[in-house]
């Protein structure tokens, strides 16, 4: 955690500020990118770049001491084994703030907190999913058109095998009266 900033907290208390920053870490780290004030996305920057930095490291201990800010190990993994290879040449500057407008109810200045490279696993695996589920629904429905094909095939191939069978048994009735 960085060095306390003099002045008010944001939420009352440096506990609560601490949380809430814990919270938005973590927030960013999912998403790649979230929507909050400049104060807060100012406060955060630090945080989540140290984070990054401890990421980069890869050791247990940087694991623990991530888990220990973000409590929700799914992002933590998504931390260490997705973002961090990311920023592997990268010195630091993980993360951008873009100031946009007020906010309508309150006029209080927003931002958008993000991190720098865009998050291509996300983007990518959203359309591969979709294609996968496509896929796999052509394949079902090939497969459920393929069983009915079969269905009816082997339906009429019955009749066929029984009118063989029955004249089989005509051309064996037919050789027992010839004979």
């Amino acid at each position: 955690m960085p060095t306390p900033t003099r002045g008010p907290r944001l939420g009352g208390s440096p506990a609560h500020e601490r949380l809430m920053l814990a919270n938005l870490a973590t927030s960013l780290f999912k998403h790649g990118r979230i929507k909050t004030t400049e104060t807060k996305a100012k406060r955060l920057r630090p945080l989540a770049e140290q984070l990054i930095t401890k990421a980069k490291r890869g050791d247990l201990h940087a694991r623990r001491q991530a888990l220990s800010v973000v409590r929700d190990k799914d992002v933590v993994y998504t931390l260490f084994d997705q973002i961090a290879p990311r920023f592997s040449n990268r010195q630091g500057g993980y993360t951008r703030i873009v100031k946009t407008g007020p906010r309508k109810g309150d006029a209080a200045p927003m931002a958008i907190i993000e991190l720098v490279e865009e998050l291509e696993v996300v983007a990518t695996s959203t359309p591969r999913k979709a294609t996968a589920r496509k896929a796999a629904k052509a394949d079902s429905i090939a497969v459920l058109a393929g069983e009915e094909d079969e269905t009816p095939s082997a339906s009429s191939s019955a009749p066929a095998a029984a009118s063989s069978a029955s004249s089989s048994d005509d051309d064996s009735k037919d050789d027992e009266a010839k004979a």
